[in-house]
């Protein structure tokens, strides 16, 4: 069974055990997140020597990082990757998009307003602000196209949506105002309509067990209403 190392807390974990469940893919989730220190010990080290979550290993040892790299890696042959190469080139560009012009803003002023003491964000107001702005702008680019467009790359729902929705829809957590973007709103609400979506603080919780890296581990697995997607785990 493939074993995803990340926490409930995180977006960019919340876009893999999204798209797992959308897929109707089995697996276990061992519960580590840097916010105890977790992701930077030399027990994940080993396992992930760049120390950053989403990690996923298979059952014959195989390890893949970075949210964007498994999401491409999990949709092949999937409704959720196109299969022409303009089409897939469009979902990158939007995935790139999430992770240098919209996360790095959006999803830190959120982390940094849920988790850092009031003291230490007015030390950070500079760079609060500053995001702030980088972030509207990113909120403003998919508002643009989300007025005139169902889905953000093709005409149909791809991974390039649960990129930019991990982070978008918890974007109020950060001071982002998602009110006067009825584009964005719509396009959340048609997301959280697609079959096998689960909140992302959601999961089937089975027998927890011991040791790993993270002193919780919880084995789950995610059943859709239906045959789950056929896809041939490695």
């Amino acid at each position: 069974m493939l074993t995803l190392y990340g926490d409930l807390d995180s977006g960019n974990v919340y876009k893999v055990r999204l798209l797992l469940a959308q897929l109707g893919i089995a697996c276990r989730r061992v519960d580590t997140t840097q916010n105890r220190g977790e992701t930077a010990s030399a027990e994940f080290r080993a396992i992930n020597p760049i120390g950053k979550i989403p990690t996923i290993v298979f059952d014959d040892g195989r390890m893949l990082s970075e949210s964007g790299a498994i999401l491409y890696f999990l949709a092949r042959d999937t409704a959720y990757l196109p299969a022409d190469a303009w089409d897939q080139a469009n979902v990158l560009r939007w995935m790139f998009f999430e992770q240098y012009s919209h996360e790095p803003y959006i999803a830190v002023n959120r982390h940094w307003k849920l988790h850092l003491p009031l003291a230490e964000q007015s030390r950070l107001a500079d760079r609060i602000a500053h995001n702030h702005t980088r972030g509207e702008h990113a909120l403003a680019v998919m508002e643009q196209r989300l007025r005139n467009s169902a889905w953000l790359a093709t005409g149909c729902y791809t991974v390039a949506d649960i990129a930019l929705y991990a982070y978008t829809h918890t974007a109020n957590d950060g001071g982002f105002e998602l009110g006067p973007c009825s584009g964005i709103r719509a396009w959340l609400n048609r997301v959280r309509a697609q079959p096998g979506h689960i909140p992302q603080v959601q999961e089937e919780q089975g027998v927890p067990s011991s040791g790993g890296v993270a002193k919780a581990v919880t084995a789950w697995t995610l059943r859709l209403p239906g045959p789950p997607t056929q896809f041939p785990l490695p």
